[in-house]
């Protein structure tokens, strides 16, 4: 039933000892990698296989007796322990521990699991113990629960520490901002974004002195889905015709006819200055549903003369908390949960419960019209694609609209008839598959703990992990930066 290595099998165990199927996960990647520990003897070796579609994580599901257990990886020959488990130094130099509670022993929640009696080591297993259970030939996962109380102090800790820094911080040492001006035709913007690599930039307006909006990648596909109801191709002259200034006109009648529907467009200019500390920045990013803030220096007090100095996300406040916290993550008790036992993110309901959001999925066959709607009128920032059996193809993302302005692509499309599949081809090399890219599709499982999927969605580019599982890369749910900061900051 289970891949992996039978402990019966293997050892002299009593006839009849109830065995459970655990799994073992090594996510750093290696070229050959091995499970050992003290219920191989530390003298097997049991092999660990990729998981596919994520090359750098190794598996294996070992049924073990309940109890206490220790283990260690050979990675590419050499014994390594995993850091983010827990771990206590033994015989065998630093080795990982896991706690395998016994059938009388299954709680709904786990809050003080014991070191089995005439054990002299203090062993935390909250964070990372992954305790399953087979009934009635059903696998059940016992999830950990965190306390409100260590909720609480672990969402403190965080606002404290961005109540204390500012955005100056954010800076890079060196970079560069695109701005464009509110004259420019939006068809010349639009190739400015695509060529810079860029998915939004801040709006000036010469003749009022100061900045006044941003335009972004959703501000092209209400374009092309306003321009693509008025004939069944989008033409160049159309688009020369518009200037920014006279789109965003539009758009205010837009949000209007939006604003019946449940949904608008934020109307004003979302900035921050360099002094405002970093929980007012987030939170204004996660009230005004935008994707960064401006942050705008003026040294005179009526405003003029203002300085574009950085584009603030949320990747870039994650990255901080990511910095700061990194040696002392003990003391944020929520950080080590796995992320399927808190309330984060948005996942694919299972039978008979109830979705209060819907995950958003389409097939790779569905129009780009389809996509482009979905994004507006679901209100994210992306799509997973998926084939017929749910697994995760690739991601169609807001930005990706910005490609059609390569080779003015955009004159002689129709949105109806182009697929997704075709439209993502558009923004890849010549010759290169279809799948999931590395670059685009960045995933993560279920079990993984907290901590670590705030350390992926800081890395640049990174803007929301898709939840798979192992193996057939079946789309469980997705995780956004905001996700996290809405849980982070209550």
């Amino acid at each position: 039933m289970f891949p992996g290595m039978d402990y019966a099998r293997e050892s002299s165990g009593v006839v009849g000892t109830i065995l459970i199927p655990t799994r073992f996960v090594w996510p750093y990647g290696g070229r050959s990698v091995y499970l050992s520990g003290s219920f191989t003897g530390w003298a097997d070796h049991w092999p660990m296989t990729p998981v596919e579609g994520c090359p750098t994580v190794f598996q294996t599901i070992c049924s073990l007796p309940p109890g206490y257990h220790q283990y260690k990886f050979i990675v590419d020959g050499e014994w390594r322990h995993d850091e983010h488990q827990p771990f206590v130094s033994g015989n065998y130099g630093t080795v990982n521990t896991v706690l395998l509670a016994r059938e009388s022993d299954y709680i709904p929640a786990i809050s003080s699991p014991q070191v089995p009696s005439g054990s002299s080591m203090d062993v935390d297993n909250d964070a990372f113990q992954r305790v399953v259970r087979v009934s009635d030939g059903t696998l059940h996962e016992v999830l950990p629960r965190i306390s409100e109380a260590d909720l609480e102090v672990s969402r403190h800790r965080i606002s404290g520490f961005l109540s204390t820094r500012t955005a100056y911080e954010l800076l890079p040492e060196s970079g560069k901002v695109i701005a464009l001006d509110v004259d420019l035709p939006v068809k010349q913007s639009f190739h400015i974004l695509h060529e810079q690599g860029v998915p939004i930039a801040p709006l000036w307006d010469f003749s009022k002195g100061k900045f006044v909006g941003v335009l972004s990648a959703l501000d092209f596909i209400l374009i092309m889905r306003e321009l693509g109801n008025h004939g069944s191709n989008l033409t160049e002259e159309e688009l020369e015709t518009h200037t920014i200034s006279a789109w965003k006109e539009a758009k205010l009648y837009l949000s209007r006819q939006t604003n019946e529907h449940g949904g608008s467009f934020p109307t004003r200019l979302v900035q921050a200055g360099p002094d405002e500390n970093l929980k007012d920045v987030a939170l204004k990013i996660l009230q005004t549903g935008v994707a960064t803030v401006p942050i705008i220096h003026s040294s005179s007090e009526d405003g003029s003369y203002p300085q574009l100095l950085h584009l603030a996300s949320l990747s870039d406040i994650l990255k901080c908390i990511c910095r700061y916290f990194r040696h002392s993550s003990g003391s944020l008790p929520v950080l080590q949960l796995p992320i399927c036992a808190i309330p984060l993110g948005t996942w694919v309901p299972k039978i008979g419960e109830q979705n209060i959001r819907p995950l958003a999925m389409l097939r790779p066959s569905a129009s780009l019209s389809a996509a482009l709607n979905l994004l507006v009128q679901a209100q994210v920032s992306s799509i997973p694609i998926v084939d017929d059996n749910d697994s995760l193809l690739d991601l169609y993302s807001r930005s990706d609209i910005t490609s059609l302005a390569k080779d003015k692509l955009y004159t002689h499309i129709n949105l109806e008839e182009m697929t997704i599949h075709q439209a993502l081809q558009l923004g890849q090399e010549p010759f290169s598959p279809y799948g999931i890219s590395s670059q685009r599709c960045h995933m993560c499982l279920r079990s993984d703990p907290l901590h670590k999927v705030m350390e992926r969605l800081a890395k640049p580019g990174v803007r929301r992990l898709i939840i798979v599982e192992a193996g057939s890369k079946r789309v469980e749910g997705i995780v956004s930066l905001s996700d996290i900061f809405r849980f982070l900051l209550g």
